[in-house]
């Protein structure tokens, strides 16, 4: 069964202190070169630190040779493996820390941070083969699939790891959390275009960037690279996010609506007037609470692994 949870849409200052939410250093430009990369990577890392989380540890560490950041709060009950969002060549673990210790507040998990390879200078399949390699970690470790989390880039690769791991022959995540995930690299669907005025931090333009840069020549129809074309009847209990006004949207009605006609347990959460990735961009917002505590809950009642 879908659910779809779609709420009221905001006043004109709300909107407007939405606007603000949009960094600068996040906003959808051309990064053609090497250049162009290292000043966004650079202004990126020069944001100013989010407040701390109380009561979570963080931990710098490595899995199977691949670095990671720990959030755990005391006595966590559940393992989430988080994969974070840039168009597969920005972000990185450390700055993605803040949004994964609140995640790990809410759902009283533990959540490891993936710190994959980034393109262009690690085009498909470096971030997938780091995602595996934690991923196959984690489950050794416990001998339980945790639950994989990804929000754009990062949600794609969450929900391609899932073909990873059923071409591998081993369990799939317990549960997948998408939030604005970007699904399909082929960039076509109708969102792409209709959304491009209003999505404050993606674009059709910076879609296609970033594929290019990602696949290098490799075919974007290959559905570990574009986890909306994988055989979605293997996919677990999953749970979707998406703004009304992002580009992505798309991605996650088309993904919903397919996993629903494979009967796999999907919710869909759709909220109107605010940014892609909103929990991340706007901790403080009460539309990125309120995502935290429904992801919490999700992850709370997914069924015991076998």
């Amino acid at each position: 069964m879908t659910a779809t949870d779609s709420s009221r849409v905001p006043a004109a200052a709300e909107r407007a202190a939405a606007d603000r939410w949009a960094l600068p250093a996040l906003r959808p430009s051309t990064l053609a070169t090497p250049a162009d990369l290292a000043a966004r990577r650079a202004a990126l890392g020069a944001l100013p630190p989010p407040e701390p989380v109380p009561g979570i540890a963080i931990e710098n560490t490595a899995y199977a040779g691949v670095p990671c950041v720990v959030c755990a709060p005391p006595e966590p009950r559940d393992v989430l493996v988080y994969f974070h969002g840039g168009g597969y060549r920005l972000g990185s673990a450390a700055q993605f820390t803040p949004f994964a210790a609140r995640l790990a507040g809410a759902a009283r998990a533990r959540v490891v941070v993936v710190d994959y390879r980034l393109a262009p200078e690690h085009p498909y399949p470096a971030a997938l083969h780091d995602a595996a390699k934690v991923y196959g970690h984690l489950l050794a470790e416990s001998g339980t699939p945790p639950v994989a989390v990804g929000d754009s880039a990062g949600g794609g690769l969450a929900a391609s790891l899932v073909t990873a791991c059923v071409r591998a022959g081993i369990a799939v995540p317990r549960g997948l959390v998408l939030l604005s995930a970007w699904l399909d690299l082929r960039c076509a669907a109708a969102s792409y275009r209709s959304r491009s005025a209003t999505d404050q931090l993606f674009s059709l333009e910076a879609a296609r960037q970033a594929a290019e840069q990602y696949l290098q020549g490799h075919a974007a129809d290959d559905p570990l690279a574009s986890p909306l074309l994988a055989d979605v009847a293997t996919f677990p209990p999953s749970l979707l996010f998406a703004s009304s006004d992002e580009v992505l949207l798309d991605d996650t009605m088309t993904m919903a609506a397919a996993l629903a006609q494979a009967r796999v347990p999907v919710a869909t959460s759709v909220i109107p007037g605010v940014p892609h990735t909103w929990p991340s961009v706007a901790p403080h917002h009460p539309a990125s609470a309120a995502a935290l505590d429904v992801a919490a809950r999700f992850v709370d009642r997914l069924p015991a692994p076998r």
